[in-house]
């Protein structure tokens, strides 16, 4: 495992519960979005804040967080490719185990704590991990700029939403062409 910077904005430090369990503490914070916080067409711009309202409580395997992560989002809508802008409201809920739970645990065999478990580092929290799972879990599988978004022309490309009444005449199969001159009067 890579030490933690406790510097970090992302990076939270625990030593202030004591491992007694019972004992919690409430943070505000306000942090840079990381890099990449999302899907491919919507996510939270880099750099910009990300309200977090946790709260860290010692349990007896080690620190429980909970809280909301809220950030601005931008985006484009997948059917017209109109820019979106919204927010994003994450609940994340996480169990922090100790390290030595983990030792105690592959002891006896009484617990499975597998690579996806969470641990605490130095008493340290590494929130970016959560946070990414939580926002991108959050997101819209398919973001529209409206519910009912009509999308895009397919044969011209034109803005439907823009232009409701628009249309294209419908095209002439080839194999009847020859009766549409038939029907042109300036034969």
């Amino acid at each position: 495992m890579n030490s933690l910077d406790p510097r970090a904005p992302l990076v939270l430090d625990t030593r202030e519960l004591g491992r007694r369990p019972g004992s919690q503490r409430e943070l505000e914070l306000s942090v840079p979005a990381p890099a990449e916080l999302g899907i491919e067409v919507l996510s939270v711009p880099e750099g910009s804040l990300v309200e977090l309202d946790l709260r860290l409580e010692a349990v007896m395997e080690g620190v429980l967080l909970t809280g909301t992560a809220t950030a601005a989002l931008a985006g484009e809508c997948v059917r017209c490719l109109e820019p979106i802008e919204d927010e994003i409201h994450a609940r994340l809920q996480e169990l922090y185990v100790y390290p030595d739970q983990h030792d105690k645990a592959a002891e006896h065999d009484d617990r499975d704590l597998d690579d996806e478990t969470s641990r605490l580092e130095d008493d340290l929290i590494d929130l970016e991990p959560l946070l990414r799972d939580a926002v991108v879990l959050a997101l819209p599988f398919q973001p529209l700029c409206m519910d009912d978004c009509p999308g895009l022309c397919t044969e011209c490309g034109a803005r439907l939403a823009d232009d409701p009444d628009h249309s294209h005449e419908a095209p002439i199969d080839p194999r009847w062409a020859g009766l549409q001159q038939l029907q042109d009067p300036t034969d």
